[in-house]
């Protein structure tokens, strides 16, 4: 009986000491994710840009980091990662640890490209937002040679000649949606349009000057030269005139009820932690105050629109419904 109740105590202390050791391993864990969180960041922050260095996102993204860095005392460093309408970039952010040391500047390309059937995921189910920081208002943009004067003699044009107003696109991208938005909104339908595919801006460009194509997708800093000269400004996707182009009209004022811009805003992986967020979205909310950042923001044609992170997962709930009921008329 002595020896049982010796291996009983004995037994019952191991069990116990096992215990103890569970509980101090987890809340040395806790504490430890607590630390992590709290004294964010401490190494170098790599932002992905699913674009080649140089283009207008590449350079806007860059442009907000720099001066971010200043209020996280961490370098943000910049990946250039093209290919595949930015979903490659964008599943190497998905697959990335949720620590917040690997974020992504999107813009609303990448959710066109999930109901294009480019990108199986949504980003507003797949990542976490953390900030807004700018739009650029985009322009229905013909060539001058055409003598369309606004968006009505263009539209008349459509109708009176179904499949022969030829709108040059990238495919599921948003000059893409911009037509289809169009369209839409004054009840002509899509098919009506002769939809010339291409692979990069750069080419709609060189080919509207060539007369080879009647219509694109333009802004401010990309077509400023040429509009008045080569290019005709139809009409702006915005609420009101820009300051910086005040003789070009809005669309609104032609009695069509449309917006459209391209944004552009940094992303998590899912389940990055809040603080995390929070403290990264102060950054770049900082960072949009710099006289210099605003100065070059209005170099570039595109206007700085904060959005913290709540705020901004509603407004990419707002626009992937849009997309989602435009991509149900639209073909890929």
């Amino acid at each position: 009986m002595i020896r049982k109740s010796i291996f009983l105590k004995t037994g019952l202390m191991v069990m116990l000491l096992f215990f103890i050791t569970i509980l101090v391993a987890c809340n040395d864990n806790s504490k430890k994710d607590e630390v992590s969180t709290s004294d964010y960041p401490k190494e170098q922050i790599n932002m992905v840009i699913p674009h080649d260095p140089g283009g207008a996102s590449d350079l806007i993204f860059r442009l907000v980091a720099k001066e971010a860095e200043e209020y996280l005392d961490q370098k943000i460093v910049p990946v250039n990662i093209s290919g595949a309408s930015g979903t490659t970039a964008a599943r190497e952010v998905m697959n990335a640890d949720p620590d917040g040391y690997t974020i992504f500047g999107m813009h609303n390309g990448i959710e066109m490209a999930h109901y294009a059937g480019i990108f199986e995921h949504s980003v507003v189910d797949s990542f976490e937002p953390i900030a807004h920081i700018s739009q650029t208002p985009n322009i229905f943009t013909v060539n001058s040679e055409s003598g369309w004067a606004n968006i009505d003699d263009v539209l008349n044009y459509i109708e009176e000649n179904p499949g022969e107003f030829n709108w040059g696109h990238v495919p599921g991208s948003t000059d893409h949606f911009f037509i289809a938005q169009l369209m839409d909104e004054v009840g002509i339908n899509l098919e009506d349009v002769n939809l010339i595919p291409y692979e990069g801006s750069g080419e709609l460009i060189n080919d509207l000057l060539a007369g080879h194509i009647d219509g694109i997708m333009d802004n401010l800093a990309s077509g400023k030269a040429y509009f008045g000269n080569e290019f005709t400004p139809l009409g702006l996707a915005h609420d009101e005139r820009l300051d910086d182009a005040p003789d070009i009209q809005t669309i609104k004022e032609q009695d069509i009820d449309m917006v459209h811009s391209t944004i552009r805003g940094f992303i998590a992986p899912k389940d990055t932690p809040e603080e995390v967020l929070e403290t990264l979205e102060s950054a770049f909310e900082k960072a949009l105050e710099s006289s210099e950042v605003q100065e070059q923001m209005a170099e570039f044609g595109t206007l700085i629109d904060f959005k913290p992170h709540d705020e901004f997962q509603e407004f990419l709930k707002e626009m992937s419904a849009d997309l989602e009921r435009l991509s149900e008329d639209m073909e890929f």
